[in-house]
């Protein structure tokens, strides 16, 4: 049992669990009724402080880095840690954008008079304390502490222990500028111990905590739903597809797939499989394999694939179901959209797919007929991400159907309430 930053020592955990999750709660009854323009102070003088204090953090940041090999971390991983002055100063860009954004608070999503005098309304309410598990990516600290006190949230931050020395920089500084703008402290908390069971004590606590956020691996999203005791916003693998269609543009279908595949590899919203219409392959398979070649991206082939090109590892059937978070690509050859249709049904994993066509109908039935949590039309699956479609920030992706679905956002944090006013008005039978 260990506290960040300490030597090893004995730990009250459900005393330490609870008392934090009270804090929140208590801190979210104040965020309930704080004024937009409070919020948007927090997270402007957040964004110049974070530039303003780089140095603190890249040195925090140096210092996860260098511990990176004794933990074993994969490139992915490190890539993912990594800070540097163009990252915070997207961090703070995000920080900006997102006090851009109208408050969601007190919107007014429906309103009629009845019959009988009576106004009825449905009004956005925050959620109320929001506790986010998440591994190597620091930037995730600032978006999900925005994204929850702007939604007028309080947020329990959980980072992973390869992040500590950062993530502690950053909330430092987001916990300074609460204070100087009136705010409470405890509005953004980051869980003090480094040791698993604070996490399981924390889902333990419906009674303070709404909301349980996995970020990361399927393995620890697979833990938090198994132990929560409160609703978790998830999705557990990013198994996405691109589908090239006969007909299509295959020069943009080459740069779509090079995009969704190669870009950032290591993330949800990667290319994983790429189908491809038989109308189209022979003259597709050529010139995509080339530029993912040139991209270091490694494919593996059904046998029609390789019959284009040869040089193609041959597939193995569990490889139609991996998500690699890496430069390999599953490629498979299909005689039907129906047919690509059926192969993302029964291996794809509900997050993101894409189609590439000239065939305004085909587009049609693929986003009719695809289950999936964004679906894509002639545009890299890289698109789905709460920054690239306007939502400012993220504080994940869901694949769920029910509260939330796809990137969530400030709306995505927030509930509604019924409100009824009368004018002495009682119910007849």
């Amino acid at each position: 049992m260990t506290v960040a930053g300490s030597e090893p020592v004995t730990i009250d955990h459900d005393a330490l669990c609870r008392e934090l999750a009270q804090r929140a709660k208590g801190a979210s009854r104040v965020l309930a009724t704080a004024r937009g323009e409070l919020k948007n102070a927090w997270l402007v003088g957040s964004a110049e402080a974070i530039v303003v204090r780089s140095r603190e953090i890249l040195e925090a940041n140096a210092v996860d880095l260098a511990a990176a090999p004794r933990l074993d971390l994969s490139a992915t991983a490190i890539d993912r840690l990594t800070l540097t002055p163009r990252r915070i100063q997207a961090m703070a860009g995000s920080l900006r954008e997102v006090a851009a954004l109208a408050d969601p608070i007190g919107e007014v999503v429906e309103a009629s008079r009845r019959p009988n005098g009576l106004e009825v309304r449905k009004e956005r309410v925050p959620l109320g304390v929001v506790f986010m598990i998440y591994e190597s990516r620091p930037n995730v600290t600032v978006d999900a502490a925005a994204l929850c006190v702007k939604s007028g949230n309080a947020a329990i931050l959980r980072g992973g222990k390869e992040a500590l020395a950062t993530n502690r920089a950053l909330h430092a500084i987001l916990v300074d500028q609460l204070v100087s703008n009136g705010l409470p402290e405890h509005a953004v908390s980051l869980v003090p111990v480094i040791d698993r069971e604070a996490v399981g004590r924390l889902l333990a606590l419906p009674e303070y905590i709404d909301l349980a956020i996995p970020r990361g691996g399927e393995s620890l999203i697979r833990r938090v739903v198994a132990e929560a005791k409160m609703p978790v916003l998830k999705h557990y693998r990013g198994n996405c597809h691109v589908y090239v269609h006969d007909p299509c543009d295959l020069e943009m279908a080459t740069r779509i797939i090079v995009n969704s595949k190669a870009q950032r590899p290591g993330v949800c919203n990667a290319a994983e499989t790429l189908l491809v219409h038989r109308g189209v392959a022979d003259r597709f398979l050529p010139i995509a394999s080339d530029a993912l070649a040139r991209a270091g991206v490694e494919l593996r082939g059904d046998e029609r694939a390789r019959a284009v090109v040869p040089a193609m590892t041959p597939i193995v059937a569990s490889d139609w179901d991996q998500e690699y978070l890496d430069k390999i690509l599953a490629v498979g050859v299909v005689d039907s959209l129906d047919q690509a249709i059926e192969h993302i049904t029964r291996h794809g994993s509900g997050h993101t797919d894409a189609i590439v066509t000239t065939d305004l109908e085909s587009a049609r039935r693929f986003i009719a007929l695809v289950d999936s949590s964004a679906v894509m039309v002639n545009a890299s699956t890289r698109f789905n991400d709460g920054g690239e479609l306007g939502l400012g920030a993220e504080i994940g992706i869901s694949t769920d159907k029910i509260h939330a679905r796809g990137p969530c956002g400030l709306r995505e944090l927030t509930t509604t309430k019924w409100i009824v006013i009368g004018t002495g008005h009682v119910r007849g039978e």
